[in-house]
């Protein structure tokens, strides 16, 4: 029987000597394993009579108590300093700046809207806001277009299911019905802006069946359409940030008003670049008039006292011509990569002072 004093000695050590929970497995094997040197003296006591059996055995059992004990000890100890290393090694130090991170950036609709309100609300506008989905009157009826009128074909109305009231409802297709809500709820004199989203079953390149509308509304006793006018051409120049950009105003037809005029700036499409400014050649960007007689009247006010301009254009193009992008599809499909190169920084909101786009 090998000498187990000896034994205890070199299996402490070993225990003792372990730097690491893997090292310290490997003892275990080493010693209580089923070829450890433990197991093996247990092995070997049947070669013995019966007092030196039971004397040895019991010397056995003891050495095999403590070294198990002993490694139990060490197995405590080792995980609690592997665990101080983990901690050790994932600690943040919150006293150091945040690392850099993707910052989120201002989609270019919510900016350009941002700075048409802004532009508007320099001149006394106030915003007005509608929801999506309208009745048939407030979207086409109350604005000079009844049913079977020819205008309600060029809209490309997505139709819903009536209402409990009985009347259709549309996804509106302009923000128009914005105006008319507004008329029906509020005396003159208003000055209101209606931005926010349209709808219209059409997609390609330059049209998608969701977009984006701002409308403005004047009804007073003295508006006259050289308000109309400077109103624009302060518009155009002020967004574009170009000071002499030079306006044309087209006669044009609108039901909802009379007379009405689609608004050309200047540009310039020499060697196939379209830049703005007075250039000699046009771009058509809006539509205007002077409110219908009929569209006061059919909103409670009389249009022998109060008469009034409107005016409306898309979100999307002027952005497309400000910020030079190309295609109005990809203003929706949600590219992080398109969005971190024409997005903005948040929290530079726009005003007239310290500039639009910051």
């Amino acid at each position: 029987m090998e000498d187990l004093a000896k034994v205890r000695d070199e299996l402490m050590a070993a225990v003792s000597s372990a730097g690491d929970l893997a090292a310290l497995d490997a003892v275990r094997v080493q010693a209580l394993g089923k070829k450890g040197r433990i197991t093996g003296l247990m092995k070997g006591l049947g070669g013995l009579d019966p007092d030196a059996r039971r004397q040895a055995g019991q010397a056995l059992n003891e050495l095999k108590d403590e070294v198990a004990a002993s490694i139990e000890a060490a197995k405590t100890d080792l995980a609690k300093v592997a665990m101080d290393a983990k901690l050790a090694a994932d600690r943040l130090d919150v006293t150091l700046p945040v690392r850099p991170s993707p910052e989120g950036r201002i989609h270019p609709i919510t900016q350009t809207m941002d700075e048409m309100i802004a532009i508007f609300a320099d001149m006394g506008f106030v915003v007005a806001e509608g929801p999506d989905i309208e009745d048939d009157h407030k979207n086409f009826t109350a604005l000079n277009m009844p049913p079977g009128h020819p205008a309600r074909q060029m809209q490309d109305t997505f139709y819903l299911p009536p209402g409990a009231d009985g009347l259709g409802n549309v996804l509106r297709t302009h923000t128009s019905p914005v105006q008319v809500r507004t008329m029906t709820s509020q005396a003159p004199p208003i000055r209101i802006i209606a931005p926010g989203r349209t709808f219209r079953s059409d997609y390609d390149m330059t049209h998608t069946p969701m977009f984006h509308q701002i409308e403005g509304l004047v009804v007073d006793e003295t508006t006259h359409m050289g308000h109309l006018k400077g109103c624009l051409i302060d518009f155009a120049r002020a967004f574009f940030e170009i000071d002499d950009l030079p306006l044309r105003f087209r006669p044009s037809f609108f039901p909802f008003t009379e007379p009405s005029a689609e608004v050309d700036i200047g540009c310039s499409r020499a060697g196939g670049e379209l830049k703005l400014g007075n250039y000699g050649d046009w771009l058509e960007i809006l539509g205007c008039g002077m409110v219908h007689p009929k569209v006061l009247e059919m909103s409670g006010i009389d249009s022998s006292k109060y008469q009034g301009f409107a005016f409306g254009m898309g979100i999307e193009r002027p952005a497309m011509l400000k910020y030079g992008i190309p295609d109005l599809r990809t203003f929706f499909e949600a590219d992080l990569r398109w969005l971190k190169h024409y997005g903005f920084v948040p929290l530079s909101v726009p005003n007239l002072a310290q500039g639009l786009n910051g």
